[in-house]
């Protein structure tokens, strides 16, 4: 390991900011037992010291948008979650250094993430430019494998937002919506096409404007690529069972940052 992924996971250790729980939480508890878990129903009370709503992205990798959705909304409390310690420092460092106090992150797997959270103590979720996982459904973080999981801990009828650079698992999401009758309440396939041909682009009256307002440094590079930038956004419910779609999807037929290239002749379910 280099002495400056040394130096970042020193840093990462000694930040307020910062919970680190990398390794699987052991065993589910017997009914009635307490999850040896930090902060499990206690991050409003005893992280956050507030009551104000809680917000996730999962995956944050660098933490620019936990950390820029904070800076945008001061009275909501926002939880970056990632398995990356060496990525999330920077937003790590960049939050501690401001002061913020609706800030933190959470280093762990995000398959145990309802390990973490208690009924009902997160309102939103954030899925920014997830790896589609185009081999194996039960990996995609939409997949109901995982909104299994994050009935356990999201309120009821609380917000998913799905942001992503790949049609292949934005098809897939809106494929498994429809197979579960949930109707998102906005969705683009080209989150930043001007309603004219006007050099200035207008803002588009699709409810996006809250995905446009912050930019990863990859979403740039993908846009810059003339790659359109896709968002979906709805509600997950407790109550009803959740469906698989049994739909054959072209898989992404670019090299996206970090995945293996896939030909546009092949699908996958």
């Amino acid at each position: 390991m280099s002495k400056g992924k040394l130096a970042k996971f020193a840093d990462m250790a000694a930040n307020p900011l910062v919970v680190e729980c990398p390794q699987a939480p052991s065993q589910p508890p017997l009914k009635g037992e307490e999850l040896p878990l930090p902060l499990r129903e206690g991050w409003g009370r005893s992280f956050f010291r507030n009551e104000n709503p809680i917000v996730l992205e999962l995956g944050c990798g660098r933490g620019e948008y936990t950390v820029g959705l904070a800076r945008k909304y001061p009275d909501t409390n926002f939880i970056g979650v990632d398995i990356k310690g060496a990525r999330m420092w920077t937003g790590a460092q960049e939050a501690l250094k401001e002061g913020m106090t609706n800030v933190g992150f959470l280093r762990t797997h995000i398959e145990f993430i309802d390990r973490f959270f208690a009924p009902n103590e997160v309102s939103e979720i954030w899925l920014t430019f997830s790896d589609p996982q185009m081999k194996k459904a039960t990996k995609r973080l939409t997949s109901t494998y995982f909104l299994e999981r994050y009935r356990r801990f999201l309120i009821d009828g609380g917000l998913i937002h799905l942001k992503t650079d790949s049609n292949f698992l934005y098809t897939y999401t809106e494929e498994m919506l429809k197979a579960n009758h949930l109707v998102p309440e906005c969705s683009t396939r080209d989150l930043y096409k001007p309603l004219s041909n006007s050099p200035q682009r207008e803002e588009k009256p699709d409810g996006g404007e809250e995905a446009r307002s912050i930019q990863t440094y990859y979403e740039q590079m993908w846009h810059d690529r003339g790659i359109p930038i896709k968002y979906l956004r709805f509600r997950l419910p407790h109550n009803g069972q959740l469906l698989e779609p049994d739909v054959e999807i072209p898989l992404d037929e670019y090299r996206s940052y970090n995945r293996s290239k896939r030909s546009g002749s092949e699908t996958g379910k």
